[in-house]
């Protein structure tokens, strides 16, 4: 795709969204449950859409809550919910509407103290903690996000009590529970008014900002990082942990400093995505640029998504980091001083790099290579066995330094801090880090690419057998291996890879959009990559034709 003409500029009074239209919307415009496009949908990370496009409005959060109350009681789990939200114009009003429901069905509701905003690792947190030594009552929790899609975009998260994203046998259920809702024309939700709701003993203030600050020292060296001196740079993207910087540095006496910490539903201050809109992606340079200005004045700086539930990692020397050689460094380096007990895994997504591979392999312990979605990983994180987990668009979490779970969810703030603290033990630049990586496993070039697909075809993806295909070479060098099915738990990655000794790439289709993805790494050159990625487009259109 051919960057926007203004992609990494300011954006100007004409990208940004009329909010006070957005919002009226998601309470004005009527569902029509006919319409696929408006049906309840849930993808990797919940159900998103947007009000103007009927797809995120008051009759869905209306449906998708009071489902949730049903799969809860059937799942028998009494505890309180744990609700939180970003600062995306929708998730205010999704998350009014979501309370007048949990609130309107009973249930007891756990808000942050202030009616703060919060991030979804300190949710998944929250429920880690309330959980703990506990066999019944347990708690589970939403999150009311779109992530790091524009303003427009709204969208809705289950972490059932495990702490990370609901699997498809719970969203399944939740999302055919909220059609027939919406098809009844919403017969049988009960609420309250909101007015009742703030007001209702149901409802529990807690304060998780401190209670997730302070217990930061358990997984990250904070005291290294204070010791070193290092000029710590944040973009805090107007996001739900915006207020959580400034005391993070008053709680470990760290030097931050903190930008585009106020909240602002139009995300004005944010550089054009390389499209052209407005997008918090902070793993883009981009939706980065303002950071990227003033890369020279840090030792390393980072920013986060509106949910904090990504990361971007600024060296001084190279900018931007790929999210895949950061995983790398963060592999290496927590694998070289954490005491973790030897038997734990490394979790990654099969569409990350193999450099990954290189780098487990080295330090003798278990790769578990899952299908692309974070909740795939959630139930290892919770119960220990997996000591870290990434995914190739810029999402990790990882146990605590007592080997303990800290969040089974993607956690945006750890992956910030702990780039400050490989800084500061080891005295390199994360650039730098990574080219020693490099010299020791090989150089890798990787690519991801959207190519225009259509829906007959996409639906084809699910009919791939590995054992089906024959195939042989593969861009020059012999197949060593084809698979439709994830190594590290067997599940159906819903496309294929195929891999050489030198290479490998993958193809998957978009549950959203009339497009599939490519991913491809190369460990020979540039050139190399490219042939891969050819090849790839040639041999789906074969397989899919």
């Amino acid at each position: 795709m051919a960057l926007h003409p203004r992609a990494g500029q300011p954006a100007l009074a004409q990208d940004l969204t009329n909010i006070a239209q957005l919002v009226s919307a998601y309470f004005v415009n009527e569902v029509d449950p006919r319409q696929p496009a408006q049906k309840v949908k849930f993808g990797t990370s919940g159900h998103r859409g947007c009000s103007l496009d009927h797809s995120f409005n008051e009759a869905h959060i209306l449906a998708i809550s009071q489902a949730l109350v049903a799969y809860r009681e059937e799942q028998g789990i009494t505890g309180p919910l744990l609700l939180g939200r970003d600062t995306h114009a929708l998730s205010e009003a999704a998350y009014m509407t979501a309370l007048e429901v949990f609130i309107g069905n009973g249930i007891e509701v756990h808000i942050q103290s202030d009616d703060g905003y919060t991030p979804t690792p300190v949710i998944s947190h929250g429920i880690l903690r309330y959980n703990q030594g506990r066999t019944s009552g347990l708690a589970d929790g939403v999150v009311i996000t779109p992530s790091h899609n524009p303003p427009t975009d709204g969208g809705f998260k289950y972490n059932p009590p495990h702490g990370g994203p609901a699997g498809s046998d719970a969203t399944r259920v939740i999302e055919k529970y909220a059609n027939a809702l919406l098809s009844s024309q919403l017969m049988g939700v009960n609420a309250v008014s909101y007015a009742e709701a703030r007001h209702s003993e149901l409802l529990k203030q807690v304060d998780w900002r401190r209670q997730y600050i302070d217990e930061l020292e358990q997984v990250i060296d904070l005291e290294a990082i204070s010791k070193a001196g290092l000029r710590i740079g944040v973009d805090a993207m107007g996001g739900a942990g915006a207020s959580y910087w400034q005391l993070i540095a008053q709680r470990y006496d760290l030097d931050i400093d903190v930008y585009n910490d106020e909240v602002d539903a139009s995300f004005r201050f944010m550089s054009l995505d390389k499209d052209g809109k407005i997008r918090m992606d902070c793993s883009s340079p981009q939706a980065m640029a303002s950071l990227l200005q003033m890369k020279d004045n840090y030792a390393v700086a980072v920013g986060n998504d509106p949910d904090y539930d990504r990361h971007g990692i600024v060296s001084p020397k190279q900018g931007l980091l790929n999210p895949n050689h950061y995983l790398a460094i963060a592999i290496d380096y927590l694998c070289g001083t954490r005491k973790w007990s030897e038997h734990l895994a490394i979790g990654k997504t099969l569409v990350s790099s193999a450099l990954i591979d290189r780098v487990v392999a080295k330090h003798g312990r278990k790769l578990l290579e899952m299908p692309v979605g974070f909740k795939w990983f959630a139930p290892g994180l919770a119960d220990g066995t997996i000591a870290f987990a990434g995914e190739e668009s810029a999402g990790a979490t990882f146990l605590d330094r007592q080997g303990q779970p800290w969040s089974t969810d993607k956690d945006g703030i750890i992956l910030a801090l702990l780039a400050a603290e490989i800084v500061a033990v080891t005295g390199k630049d994360l650039a730098d880090y990574y080219q020693q990586l490099c010299a020791e496993h090989g150089t890798s070039y990787y690519r991801r690419l959207d190519v225009a697909s259509s829906a007959d075809m996409n639906k084809g993806f699910a009919g791939l057998r590995a054992y089906k295909l024959k195939l042989t070479e593969l861009a020059g060098d012999a197949v060593v291996d084809m698979v439709t099915k994830a190594p590290g738990n067997d599940a159906i990655i819903g496309g294929i890879k195929v891999t050489t000794a030198n290479g490998w790439f993958a193809a998957r289709p978009s549950g959203t959009e009339p497009i599939y993805k490519v991913y491809c790494e190369s460990f020979v050159s540039e050139e190399h990559l490219t042939q891969l990625a050819e090849e790839a487009q040639a041999l789906v259109h074969e397989w899919l034709a």
